[in-house]
């Protein structure tokens, strides 16, 4: 056997004897218990800052305003008008921009352009005679000029004392959607704890739901309800209603009409029927009473001309005036028509129908 054979057996034997060594090794630390080697995969740190969370929102059109102020009995004229007056008076100068202030104010609130320009032409003179020196003088001085416009005025609801055998009627005119039948309710509420004796005569034949509504109102005041057939005459029914009040020794009728628009001339004709008919014996008109939606503005004062025209009217029921932004047209109706504010309505209930109060107004004007 030569050297090289010899080496090449030496070799293999090394081999063999290493790899039986690897197996017995393995085998002994399974049967000790010593578990193989996993590697396991890395887990980042958690971090210990709060994670912010972002919502994706589609925002239109959102505006966030204050707190709303504590509501004013007399609507958001009173609201309005106090802000821009409580600016003047901030201001504490009486510049160009008071009287910018104190215009747009009036004009938004419906006084009327004649009206604010009659006032504010007035105060500029005293300004610069040097009788009016402040903001505080000039809003004194402009709330006087606002309450004289108002003073004098009958806002008595007519309950007169007739002849013999004579009932006072009371007709009730406006156009649709002002609160014309509601008023007639609780007018009759009012009256009937007056201690009088009414009629109410649904004289609004064209919309059948003015009579069940009128019905309503006479069960709660205790009053007699006077109707007629759908669609008939208006002026019948309220003759019908004096009738009926004079049989029975009633005091008093008040009159529903139909909400008729006022560039309507046939029914403005219909509407002078009804007055004439309404002034026959036994009957006799004491009151027409227009019933105006304070949120109309200066539409109201179109409304106030073209039924004066037609029947008469001695007195406006102002509606709504609570909600109002511009409830300055009681100036206006005033100022320019001559016919006076007797009653405003502020809310709901009967309780919120009251005598219109003008220093009360204005003041609320003013402050707020």
């Amino acid at each position: 056997m030569n050297t090289q054979t010899l080496l090449l057996i030496l070799l293999v034997v090394a081999v063999v004897f290493g790899l039986g060594v690897v197996v017995l090794n393995r085998r002994s630390g399974q049967s000790a218990g010593v578990k193989p080697v996993i590697s396991e995969p890395v887990v980042p740190e958690q971090s210990t800052e709060p994670t912010e969370v972002v919502e994706t929102h589609v925002v239109e059109n959102v505006v966030v305003e204050p707190p709303a102020p504590p509501k004013s009995r007399w609507g958001k004229t009173a609201l309005s008008l106090a802000g821009v007056f409580g600016g003047v008076r901030a201001r504490g100068g009486i510049t160009n921009e008071t009287w910018d202030d104190l215009e747009e104010a009036l004009l938004k609130a419906d006084v009327g352009i004649g009206v604010t320009d009659e006032l504010l032409n007035s105060l500029r003179g005293r300004v610069k005679a040097k009788e009016i020196t402040t903001p505080d003088e000039l809003l004194i001085a402009l709330q006087r000029e606002m309450t004289s416009r108002l003073e004098g005025a009958n806002r008595q609801l007519n309950f007169a004392q007739l002849d013999e055998g004579r009932i006072n009627v009371w007709l009730f005119v406006g156009v649709n959607g002002v609160g014309k039948t509601t008023t007639i309710g609780k007018v009759s509420a009012q009256q009937a704890q007056l201690g009088r004796s009414l009629v109410l005569a649904a004289g609004d034949t064209f919309r059948a739901a003015a009579a069940e509504q009128l019905g309503t109102w006479a069960e709660r005041s205790g009053a007699e309800l006077v109707r007629g057939a759908e669609g008939g005459d208006p002026s019948s029914v309220i003759f019908d209603g004096i009738q009926r009040a004079a049989a029975k020794g009633f005091d008093l009728v008040l009159g529903d009409t139909a909400g008729r628009l006022q560039n309507k001339s046939n029914l403005m004709d219909e509407l002078r029927k009804v007055r004439r008919i309404a002034d026959r014996e036994p009957g006799q008109v004491t009151e027409v009473l227009l019933v105006i939606d304070a949120t109309t503005g200066q539409n109201g004062l179109s409304q106030a001309r073209e039924f004066t025209d037609a029947a008469g009217v001695t007195g406006v029921v102002l509606t709504k005036l609570d909600g109002s932004a511009k409830g300055g047209i009681v100036f206006a109706i005033e100022t320019e028509m001559g016919i006076p504010i007797k009653l405003v309505g502020l809310g709901e209930t009967i309780g919120d129908l009251v005598a219109f109060n003008p220093d009360e107004y204005v003041s609320a004007l003013f402050n707020g």
